[in-house]
């Protein structure tokens, strides 16, 4: 019985360098085939505290873009305010021109109707020569009245064509205030976001143990810890005394970017509202508020002074003795207690 052979196939493999070359190509094929079903490698196995390191810069990263938020969003109201008041003035000045048009227009009219005659044919006319001339003379004064009102008129049109340039120019730039706006708005909901992934990859207790990390975890114990540092160095003054009551009032309360109060706050925005309680007007950003009063050094900081940090000026407290301050720290981490080494300490200001 013959032995069954497989048939020799026609087409022959490839050797040599044409079968070097149809290899690198079948294998390149297979990688991109991987490649649009999915990553190739797997992100990196990342720490806990590697995890959380990323965390705390992109935290520092969108307060940072936080900051240029709030002062973007305070340079748009800004020039909201200024562009309303400009066409509130064009308006008025709108209405007096309208005012001043119509009262030539029945001077006009008027003249038109009467119609005109040569002066001396007038004179020649008049069956009494000295009531022509009284009149004439009131004519020619009216006269000058009526070229006065014109001048006026062309000033308020030149006034008015001012305002509108002006207007145009403030438009402009709000439009820009709010492009900036959104731009940063963007950034820090971005870096927001992928914070949040982070945190994602970390079991209950670790995240647990993160939030607690930047202060205590429960506010009747930042409560407690703040009534014992504020009662250990009194205030200077009653207003350093208010804005730290405000403060220590606030403790507990949500972070919430770009809020000012009364629910939730942003680390500027807490600093300034506890000053506004006191009287103070503070502006918005952490990189105005360092030059909103006097500067003083880490060594002559007293309770009520505003303390920052970071090179960039990106974060602000309100210190209250002892080496602590009351500060928003983060979201996910309410207003607190802290220690201002906690972060690198970068100048303090005294307002009021």
């Amino acid at each position: 019985m013959a032995a069954h052979r497989r048939p020799r196939s026609k087409h022959r493999p490839f050797s040599g360098p044409y079968g070097r070359t149809a290899a690198t190509l079948a294998l390149a094929g297979a990688a991109t085939a991987t490649g649009l079903e999915g990553p190739a490698h797997a992100d990196p196995q990342l720490s806990t505290a590697q995890v959380k390191a990323k965390v705390d810069k992109l935290y520092h990263e969108a307060e940072a873009a936080t900051e240029k938020y709030n002062g973007a969003k305070e340079k748009a109201a800004d020039a909201s305010a200024s562009l309303d008041k400009l066409r509130d003035e064009a308006a008025r000045r709108t209405e007096r021109l309208n005012v001043s048009r119509n009262a030539l227009g029945s001077i006009a009219t008027a003249q038109y109707r009467a119609g005109t005659l040569n002066p001396a044919v007038q004179l020649a006319l008049s069956s009494d020569p000295d009531e022509y001339l009284r009149g004439a003379a009131l004519a020619e004064r009216a006269g000058f009245q009526q070229a006065q009102a014109v001048n006026r008129m062309r000033a308020q049109l030149g006034e008015l064509g001012r305002l509108r340039t002006k207007a145009d120019g403030k438009l402009d730039e709000l439009k820009s205030r709010q492009a900036d706006l959104a731009e940063h708005k963007s950034i820090v909901k971005k870096k927001l976001a992928d914070a949040e992934k982070l945190l994602d990859r970390l079991t209950a207790a670790e995240r647990a143990r993160y939030t607690a990390s930047a202060g205590s975890a429960d506010p009747r114990a930042d409560r407690a810890q703040g009534r014992a540092a504020t009662g250990a160095v009194p205030a200077p003054n009653a207003r350093a005394a208010a804005a730290i009551a405000y403060a220590r009032g606030a403790l507990g309360k949500p972070y919430v970017w770009g809020a000012t109060g009364p629910d939730g706050f942003d680390c500027s925005g807490l600093t300034q509202a506890a000053w506004r309680a006191a009287g103070v007007s503070l502006p918005r950003t952490t990189y105005t508020q360092i030059n909103a009063g006097r500067r003083v050094s880490r060594s002559q900081l007293a309770p009520g002074d505003l303390v920052f940090f970071y090179s960039g000026i990106s974060h602000v407290g309100l210190y209250v003795g002892g080496g602590q301050m009351i500060h928003a720290p983060r979201p996910g981490a309410g207003v607190r207690m802290a220690p201002i080494d906690q972060m690198p300490f970068a100048g303090a200001t005294r307002p009021a």
